[in-house]
């Protein structure tokens, strides 16, 4: 199948209004998807939505949803309607705050694993039963290399990307035998808005070895069909920054698989 056969007629974007998220929507608007933009700013959204039916004469839906808030996926699938999502990204989550986890409020702690863990998995729960009925389908967690480790700046942050991680491993290999893909898309330093925030409060300079969203996009799609991860800006056989290697992993995932699979009789 062709891109728009395998993951169409609709792609639904989580974080859609800047940065990695807008590039995603442009390259699968490209390729004859029709798009659901979500994300809290209305007005990036309708601009985006405007020039993507411009540009490529799709249609486009958008919804202003706080993707840390409870009834997050309530919003999200009264936007969808009865429109059949093919692909879903999950590309919100930056973490903004970049202090330590006991000098802030427990609340926003919360709300950040609820962005970046309760919603994730209530989106994958829902579109992921639809594409394992329909037998084709494609899931892209985008991540950090903060999976990986732990870090006094990014407790919480750093706990939810490997959380996601692990998830999304184990989604991959539930899913594979159904037709449906599943990616973790690792990024490393990403030049997105949101970090140019954060380099500008502590007063930094832009570092000139930033990824490009629209290469970080691009890439993301080619690797889709060879999950379940791929390391932002390293080989299929390189460990690299993380402990080891998608090889590696992917290796580990399936014989973990084979083993729960005879204990609990699957």
């Amino acid at each position: 199948m062709n891109f728009k056969d395998r993951y169409g007629p609709w792609a639904l974007i989580a974080g859609a209004s800047e940065g990695t998220g807008r590039a995603f929507a442009q390259h699968i608007a490209e390729q004859g998807l029709n798009c659901v933009l979500i994300a809290r700013r209305t007005a990036p959204l309708n601009e985006l939505a405007t020039e993507l039916r411009r540009d490529y004469g799709i249609e486009c839906v958008t919804a202003s949803v706080d993707l840390s808030a409870a009834n997050a996926l309530t919003q999200i699938t009264a936007a969808v309607g009865d429109r059949e999502v093919g692909l879903f990204i999950n590309n919100a989550g930056a973490d903004t705050t970049n202090t330590h986890f006991l000098d802030r409020p427990i609340e926003e702690w919360i709300e950040q694993a609820n962005r970046n863990v309760s919603t994730v998995i209530r989106n994958c729960h829902h579109f992921g039963q639809q594409m394992r009925q329909r037998k084709r389908g494609g899931i892209i967690l985008v991540g950090s290399g903060s999976c990986y480790s732990g870090a006094s700046y990014m407790a919480v942050y750093s706990g939810t990307k490997a959380f996601d991680l692990c998830f999304g491993e184990g989604l991959w290999a539930e899913l594979k035998p159904h037709g449906v893909d599943v990616l973790n898309l690792i990024l490393g330093r990403t030049d997105t808005p949101a970090l140019r925030a954060t380099l500008a409060k502590n007063k930094l300079p832009i570092p000139d070895d930033l990824a490009s969203p629209d290469e970080v996009a691009k890439v993301g799609l080619a690797q889709l069909p060879h999950g379940p991860i791929h390391n932002w800006g390293q080989t299929e056989d390189e460990a690299g920054y993380a402990p080891n290697s998608p090889a590696m992993r992917r290796a580990r995932i399936l014989a973990i698989d084979a083993a729960t699979k005879d204990i609990f009789g699957g």
